[in-house]
């Protein structure tokens, strides 16, 4: 199981998200590696999940699964969003604060966040929530809640208490359940994104939640900035057809791209159908939807691509992808010949018919390359970088660079740029993030750091530098 749906809560909903989908040394290497802030659990947050956003000051943001200060369902606390200050002077500690802590059932605003922030013009922050609001969405029995996408604004004031607003609040039906992933703007100021259960179809994907997830817009009020965001969704995912037989995915996970005339591409971790290494669930696939020709049409889902698993081909497609001239790039979780996940490629069909074609860049050992890649983006040098989950003695994950062949059908040159070692410079990294014009690299790590309270630390942001 990937690595994004294992930060969905504590030890327990962890245990139960499990069951849904599935049925120190020192760090070293070529780059350096700045551990920016390690988190304690109380008050400040654990477990940081999805991408860093870089405000106009050079501040970080982002959220946590974790932590906080209050209570959800008795549980665990519910996560919190942060803010990571720079140093006046180069060398000091980075200074985080706690920019809003969840409250979960007790103030319908929603509990542990499900993916990374996005901001807009104004500042504003937006994320989404897993669990609770206002849906009376079950799980063993006990009401967590279907999730919610919220807006966080700054003060008008420097040193005020930011404001959280929850945009939607999902109900667990045919509108979609546990949001996950990062969102995305289109160029009008709609938010896109995915629920790994809910929207009314497909009823394979699991055996305690409702169908097989869904792809949803959230627009803002036309009329006045205090009216309500309206919430649509553009897809609901079937899992696999009838007696395993193909069908269109099912539990998208998030990390969607636009391109430019507004077709949403994604992927789902399970269902397509597939070899019978994957039955019951599937290998997951990669898809696309393109908008009506006319405005209150319907969108049109496609599979591009049906993961098949070992040992020519990756299985459970679990980060966002990435759109180059046409191209995307992605990860794999598992399968591959090692089973240790793979990186590959989705090439267009010449002349826009005929079947996408798929290739594999690198299929993981599970040695020093690493296993179980868990995010990939491309810098501004043309190079892609990732992270994966395994790599060096302490088996605390890594960082790496994959560059194009010189030559069409030449060989990816994959290059190993930093091992981390655990405790207390974190492991298990996650969601990279490149400074525009600069080589920095910043990420997070699910575990480690120096923070008690947590069973194998409760993880950390970092910058990564050549």
């Amino acid at each position: 199981m990937t690595r994004r749906f294992k930060t969905l809560r504590s030890c327990f909903l962890l245990f139960c998200v499990a069951v849904i989908l599935a049925f120190t040394s020192t760090a070293s290497a070529q780059w350096n590696e700045q551990v920016l802030y390690s988190f304690q659990g109380l008050p400040d947050g654990a477990v940081p999940v999805g991408g860093i956003v870089f405000g106009e000051i050079g501040s970080l943001y982002g959220a946590t699964t974790d932590g906080g200060s209050s209570a959800c369902a008795g549980v665990a606390e519910c996560g919190t969003v942060f803010q990571l200050a720079p140093p006046a002077k180069q060398g000091d500690p980075w200074t985080e604060t706690v920019l809003y802590v969840f409250r979960g059932r007790a103030q319908n605003d929603g509990a542990t966040p499900g993916g990374g922030l996005v901001m807009d013009a104004s500042g504003n922050l937006y994320g989404t929530t897993s669990y609770d609001g206002t849906g009376l969405c079950r799980l063993l029995g006990s009401v967590v809640g279907c999730g919610t996408v919220y807006e966080l604004s700054p003060p008008a004031q420097p040193g005020g208490a930011w404001t959280e607003k929850v945009l939607y609040s999902f109900q667990g039906g045919n509108d979609g359940n546990v949001p996950v992933g990062d969102l995305v703007f289109d160029k009008a100021g709609n938010l896109y994104g995915a629920t790994l259960f809910g929207g009314g179809k497909g009823t394979n994907c699991n055996n305690l939640y409702g169908y097989c997830g869904t792809i949803f817009e959230l627009s803002p009020p036309k009329a006045s900035v205090s009216g309500r965001w309206t919430e649509k969704v553009l897809y609901s995912f079937e899992g696999i057809g009838p007696g395993g037989t193909i069908g269109d995915g099912g539990n998208p996970n998030g990390g969607l791209v636009l391109d430019e005339t507004g077709t949403v591409y994604g992927t789902t971790y399970y269902g397509g159908g597939g070899t019978a290494i994957c039955r019951p669930q599937g290998c997951g696939t990669a898809f696309e939807l393109l908008p009506p020709k006319h405005e209150g049409g319907t969108w049109t889902e496609k599979v591009l691509h049906r993961f098949q698993n070992r040992p020519s081909d990756g299985a459970g497609p679990n980060a966002g992808l990435v759109l180059v001239n046409g191209t995307l790039y992605g990860t794999t979780a598992g399968g591959g010949n090692h089973e240790d996940g793979v990186v590959f490629e989705l090439q267009p069909p010449a002349g826009g018919n005929g079947s996408w074609v798929e290739g594999l860049i690198h299929v993981f050992t599970g040695g020093s390359d690493g296993g179980g890649p868990t995010s990939l983006i491309l810098g501004p040098d043309g190079i892609f970088y990732g992270s994966a989950d395994g790599g060096s003695l302490s088996r605390g994950g890594l960082i790496f660079q994959m560059q194009p062949p010189v030559e069409k059908g030449g060989v990816w040159n994959f290059v190993t740029e930093y091992n981390f070692g655990g405790p207390p410079n974190g492991y298990d990294p996650m969601d990279l993030r490149l400074v525009k014009g600069r080589n920095n690299m910043y990420g997070s790590t699910l575990y480690g750091g120096t923070g008690q309270a947590c069973n194998g630390g409760c993880g950390t942001v970092f910058e990564v530098t050549p």
